[in-house]
């Protein structure tokens, strides 16, 4: 069965729901998530809670810890200041839970079994021949030993092409509308779809090293119309 690897959502709860039918029309598989669920996008919470619930037969659910699941952890549980994550996306996250649109932020709405749950997310998933990411890793550095920060939040020089030793590093974080970004050491599958409303899937076969065997194209709604979408339904 193939390995599919799906990047930065950002509460785009309807790409998330065509890029799992679609993938539940070739028969399933494994599906690695890369972390950035939330914020940005209208719908957020919908994304955290249909993860949460686990994925539908013939599939196998991997999802990773990105740093805005990292940012909104911190500030809910009081080791960062609201701020950070209001200027990153956090009050749209804050209105998927049913947050009033003005007023004082309370960050109660957010329900503690699901910072729970995102708290407890993995940073790395390694497969035989790929090593899975949300942001990237240190090349000079063994897996055992990434710094979690670097993990989630570096970026990488551009046009840099190395992976992890033998291992193709798939990773998002790093947003490019014209993406992905397809080198010989790494894949980079953020294509900044909460806001143009382009999803791209990475298609990985297990007995085929390096990057994608194919590439799957998500199309909805630009950011404007997946709000007001939102906002209606």
């Amino acid at each position: 069965m193939p390995t599919y690897a799906i990047a930065d959502l950002h509460g785009r709860f309807d790409l998330f729901t065509k890029a799992i039918a679609a993938i539940t029309e070739r028969g399933g598989g494994a599906v690695v998530f890369t972390g950035d669920y939330v914020d940005r996008g209208p719908e957020s919470r919908q994304i955290i809670e249909s993860l949460m619930a686990g994925p539908p037969p013939g599939q196998e659910w991997f999802p990773l810890k990105g740093n805005h699941e990292d940012m909104m952890v911190q500030v809910c549980r009081g080791r960062a200041s609201v701020g950070w994550w209001m200027e990153n996306g956090g009050a749209q996250t804050l209105l998927s839970y049913g947050h009033p649109p003005a007023g004082n932020v309370e960050l109660s709405v957010v329900p503690r079994e699901h910072l729970d749950w995102l708290d407890r997310l993995t940073i790395l998933f390694r497969d035989g021949c790929r090593l899975f990411v949300h942001a990237g890793v240190d090349p000079m550095v063994a897996l055992e030993l990434q710094s979690e920060k670097k993990c989630l939040w570096m970026l990488y020089p551009e046009g840099f092409a190395g992976g992890h030793g033998d291992l193709h590093v798939v990773h998002g974080h790093h947003q490019f509308a014209d993406g992905p970004k397809l080198y010989a050491g790494r894949t980079d599958l953020d294509t900044f779809a909460w806001y143009t409303g382009r999803l791209v899937i990475g298609v990985f076969e297990d007995d085929v090293p390096g990057g994608p065997v194919e590439l799957i194209e998500i199309i909805g709604e630009p950011h404007e119309l997946a709000c007001q979408d939102a906002a209606e339904s």
